[in-house]
């Protein structure tokens, strides 16, 4: 006799002070398809020292199909954000969204088809980038960038993306109370020191191919600047990872990649610049990422989250 469906997925969504981000977030949560039996509940961790999310956890509290959980985590931190989720669910599958993202409805079900069938610890999906108006010549490139490609078929691969739309196999992926470096609290890059670890304990990594999420830039993250900042801060997580995981040879070799990696792009980002391009946002972005690797050592690490976001918002509120 067939028992009752088991209930093992919780979605974790942080967030900081983002109230209409969220709530189109939840909602596309809340639209989720062919997930009734498995998904155990949503949780709302708000980074937002002043607990800004639980008005909007509260009104749609009623519009959530199970236990929608609210937990306020008043440290500033991306680690720490996604450690606080954690710590308030006990579901064996971890589904992150960000709260600029919005779910396509069959999105959670495709994840853990995807997973099931793959047999794997991590699984991945695509991502729509969208941008505001008026971002002029660079909107192709921020599209791009805000989005995430890859296979076009549902299947392993050797490589991990980043948290924002994944599903993870608590036990294998996300071991200990905090899975999570809070030493990356205010840079980033917490994902890759996870993956990281996962992959040299043996893990494997999966992509679905059609686990669909839009992301939406806001106004002040959809510039050039911003992205080029990013993919600087990108380029530095392999030496990083390669010295915190005590192989200098590795970090020298990645930092002589680099070095070629910022000479070559960057010319060619000068030529397209005279040509008048559009390609060159693209050459800037390797550039950027290339210098990252030669310059990754502490007092060069950009930071976007924590304090520095909070900073930020105040700082808009205040104008």
């Amino acid at each position: 006799m067939k028992g009752p469906p088991v209930k093992d997925v919780a979605v974790i969504i942080p967030t900081m002070r983002r109230p209409e981000f969220l709530e189109r977030a939840l909602k596309s949560v809340f639209a989720q398809r062919g997930v009734k039996d498995r998904l155990a509940s949503v949780v709302v961790v708000d980074n937002d020292p002043e607990g800004s999310a639980a008005g909007v956890v509260g009104r749609l509290t009623a519009d959530c199909p199970v236990p929608l959980v609210y937990r306020h985590e008043p440290r500033p931190g991306v680690s720490t954000a996604r450690n606080a989720g954690l710590a308030a669910t006990l579901s064996p599958l971890i589904a992150f969204l960000d709260d600029d993202e919005k779910a396509t409805p069959d999105w959670l079900a495709k994840l853990i088809k995807a997973r099931e069938t793959l047999k794997c610890d991590v699984v991945f999906g695509p991502i729509h980038g969208r941008v505001p108006p008026g971002t002029g010549w660079t909107t192709r490139y921020l599209e791009t960038f805000f989005g995430r490609q890859g296979p076009e078929k549902t299947q392993l691969i050797d490589h991990a993306y980043g948290c924002g739309n994944s599903l993870m196999l608590r036990a294998t992926a996300l071991p200990g109370d905090a899975p999570f470096d809070p030493k990356t609290d205010q840079s980033g890059g917490e994902d890759d020191a996870l993956f990281s670890a996962l992959s040299m304990r043996g893990g494997t990594f999966g992509w679905a191919a059609d686990a669909w999420v839009d992301e939406f830039a806001p106004p002040h993250r959809a510039t050039l600047n911003y992205a080029l900042t990013r993919a600087f801060a990108y380029g530095q997580s392999p030496p990083q990872l390669a010295w915190r995981e005590g192989k200098p040879v590795r970090m020298l070799l990645w930092m002589g990649v680099g070095a070629a990696q910022a000479g070559v792009w960057g010319l060619v980002a000068l030529v397209l610049t005279v040509v008048g391009n559009d390609r060159r946002a693209e050459a800037l972005d390797k550039a950027a990422r290339g210098l990252g690797k030669v310059f990754w050592t502490k007092g060069f690490e950009p930071h976007f989250y924590g304090v520095r976001e909070l900073a930020r918002l105040e700082k808009a509120k205040a104008a």
